[in-house]
């Protein structure tokens, strides 16, 4: 099968080229200013922007066990609306994917249903280290710990434990960070004061800075004692952004650092309209966090963009504080919020490929992805930055139903998806055809 895509502006590695783009079965074959191949399908992208689909190195599609909220199909069909062509998804299931048994039943079934390519993490315990340490590096991007209790049963807070999978494995170290101890003393402050109803604007209050930076400061201490990689999910405080560093390229980092759209995008002045809609752990913080993650961002302290993708039923999203889940679904629309903070001037969109595409695939060694260069995969995605729409319930693809974007407007748009060479998505029309694959790592030794 043959595709050749006309006239696109091609957004890849720092710079913008309008260019031709053939492709031949799975693969990019050909990049030049003027290919006249016959093809199967011409498509003319005049006009439009063609960018690496996009890598999210974090999110939770609820297979399986909690697939009432959303599951592999529809989340990954999501996905591909979104122009999001692989994603990485973590552990807390149910059961949680703590051997290698359970991990494999997590491979087993995105074979036969994910639209978008996949990995999946292998997750820690206070007492699974030796089937942590049997996780094949070439084809697992790495292992998840909580080191805050989140979704599920995982938190991992035996220091000797800890020191025990930082020193023995060379596999990346994805860690969720807020201090347990924290979050109690202060639920209970509030607890004593509201019951169990306490006003959600108090999440970030709760869920703190100090929670955060105890958490983090001490992972960031256990990778350098210890020489592991580190990456740090969702970071959402100012004071955070001190533990890590711009002074080397990412492919030499340890010690790497991610945050999600929502973090730069809401702040806690919005839990007042959005309420249990936008609780997340860790917690949506004030303006200056969110104005120092930014800043982060810019100046490449932090490495990747994600949205750590995590549905749940409205039905759940209205339960009173202390039983209202954490989270909320984004992976269908994290492009088009960074493409409008594109349009404001917040960033370029060679900066939103970076950290959206060509970094995930850095910092994870992906093989053959996340860049637009002949012998690569075709995992592509054809953008209007002049197309005008809202986010509303008939356009959303969640499972759930609903997203806290919905009612806003935005003036960019996915028009075409690619993955793996198969036109996946074209204005509006999933293709039901599913063409997702396993990633695939470079080990380093």
């Amino acid at each position: 099968m043959k595709i050749l895509i006309k006239n696109a502006q091609i957004v890849n590695e720092g710079q913008i080229i309008k260019s031709d783009i053939l492709i031949e079965n799975d693969l990019i074959s050909k990049i030049d200013s003027q290919i006249s191949e016959d093809a199967d399908q011409i498509i003319d992208a005049s006009g439009k922007y063609l960018l690496p689909g996009v890598i999210d190195d974090q999110v939770h599609f609820r297979e399986p066990g909690l697939t009432h909220k959303g599951d592999i199909e529809s989340e990954s069909r999501a996905a591909i609306a979104g122009g999001t062509t692989s994603f990485i998804e973590q552990p807390n299931t149910v059961p949680n994917a703590v051997t290698q048994e359970l991990l494999a039943d997590k491979y087993e079934i995105a074979s036969q249903k994910a639209y978008a390519n996949y990995g999946f993490m292998m997750g820690g315990t206070n007492d699974n280290l030796e089937e942590v340490l049997k996780t094949n590096p070439r084809n697992v991007p790495g292992i998840k710990l909580f080191l805050g209790s989140s979704t599920g049963n995982m938190l991992v807070d035996n220091p000797e434990t800890l020191e025990n999978i930082f020193s023995n494995t060379k596999m990346l170290i994805a860690v969720h960070c807020e201090d347990e101890a924290t979050i109690r003393e202060n639920t209970q402050k509030y607890l004593d004061e509201y019951g169990e109803d306490i006003p959600v604007k108090f999440h970030h209050l709760i869920r703190s800075e100090e929670a955060c930076y105890k958490s983090s400061s001490k992972a960031v201490e256990l990778a350098k004692k210890t020489g592991a990689r580190l990456h740090v999910f969702h970071l959402s405080t100012a004071k955070e952004m001190e533990l890590f560093t711009n002074d080397i390229p990412l492919k030499d980092k340890k010690i790497t650092a991610e945050v999600c759209v929502h973090h730069l995008t809401f702040t806690n002045e919005d839990y007042d309209t959005k309420g249990g809609l936008i609780k997340w752990n860790p917690a949506v913080k004030t303006q200056n966090d969110k104005d120092a993650l930014w800043e982060a961002l810019l100046d490449d302290r932090i490495d990747v963009i994600a949205t750590d993708h995590a549905p749940h039923t409205w039905e759940e999203k209205q339960n009173v504080y202390t039983k209202c889940p954490s989270g909320a679904p984004l992976v269908q629309h994290s492009l088009v919020v960074m493409l409008e903070n594109y349009k404001n001037g917040k960033i370029s969109l060679e900066r939103i490929v970076e950290k959206m595409a060509h970094n995930p695939a850095i910092l994870f060694r992906i093989e053959k992805r996340g860049f637009i260069k002949e012998g690569y995969k075709a995992d592509l995605v054809l953008v209007d930055l002049n197309e005008k729409w809202r986010v509303e319930k008939e356009n959303i693809l969640y499972k759930c139903g609903w997203s806290p974007l919905e009612g806003m407007s935005f003036h960019s748009k996915v028009t075409h998806t690619f993955v793996n060479g198969n036109l996946v998505y074209e204005n509006g029309k999933v293709n039901e055809e599913k063409f997702g694959e396993r990633l695939l790592f470079e080990v380093q030794e």
